[in-house]
């Protein structure tokens, strides 16, 4: 009876040590990306500057794919490769500029990272405090586990940048297709320049 009892609490040690372990691996790859982030903010000698210098650090940090599929919802299964690629391509630009553009070179924001929640298998969302130029905003990254651990979304203030898009994007979608969605995008990114 014993020995049931210690092989249960030890599986259940086991399973939250993992759970445990997972969630600090996410949290240091975001602390990693975001002080990169910053680090270029520091550096950069104007936007246009540190809109070119993030790209790879948010290249590594964030699943352009995973974001993109999940922007356009169900519609996305109905797009050939190549409009995936393109639109793929086109939000991954239009999240990197707008992202960019809300950084100042020179003045960095004072982020406090709160603890970890489990969202599901292989996924967490870590929730944020961030003070920028007198202001705070809460920020919450929800991560999964892919090739690596990965920002699939962002939540600013309760508001979900993948479910914003969605939203966008289904009515294009319902209107008039892939090409309808990639026709917006392109003019999105235009826009951002």
């Amino acid at each position: 009876m014993f020995q049931r009892i210690f092989l249960i609490l030890s599986l259940c040690c086991l399973a939250a040590a993992k759970s445990f372990a997972a969630d600090t691996e996410a949290e240091a790859r975001l602390r990693q990306a975001v002080n990169q982030i910053l680090q270029v903010a520091k550096t950069s000698p104007n936007s246009e500057v540190l809109v070119q210098n993030i790209r790879p650090v948010l290249d590594n940090c964030l699943s352009f794919d995973a974001m993109t599929r999940m922007a356009v919802g169900p519609g996305w299964r109905s797009f050939t490769e190549e409009q995936k690629r393109q639109a793929t391509a086109d939000f991954a630009t239009l999240i990197i500029r707008t992202y960019g553009d809300k950084l100042t070179p020179g003045e960095l924001p004072a982020i406090d990272f709160q603890t970890a929640k489990k969202l599901g298998q292989d996924k967490v969302e870590i929730p944020t405090t961030l003070q920028y130029k007198g202001s705070r905003y809460e920020v919450a990254y929800r991560m999964q586990k892919l090739d690596s651990w990965r920002v699939t979304d962002i939540v600013i203030e309760g508001v979900s940048f993948i479910a914003n898009y969605r939203s966008q994007f289904d009515a294009l979608f319902k209107k008039g297709g892939a090409p309808s969605v990639l026709s917006s995008l392109n003019q999105s990114v235009s826009r951002t320049r």
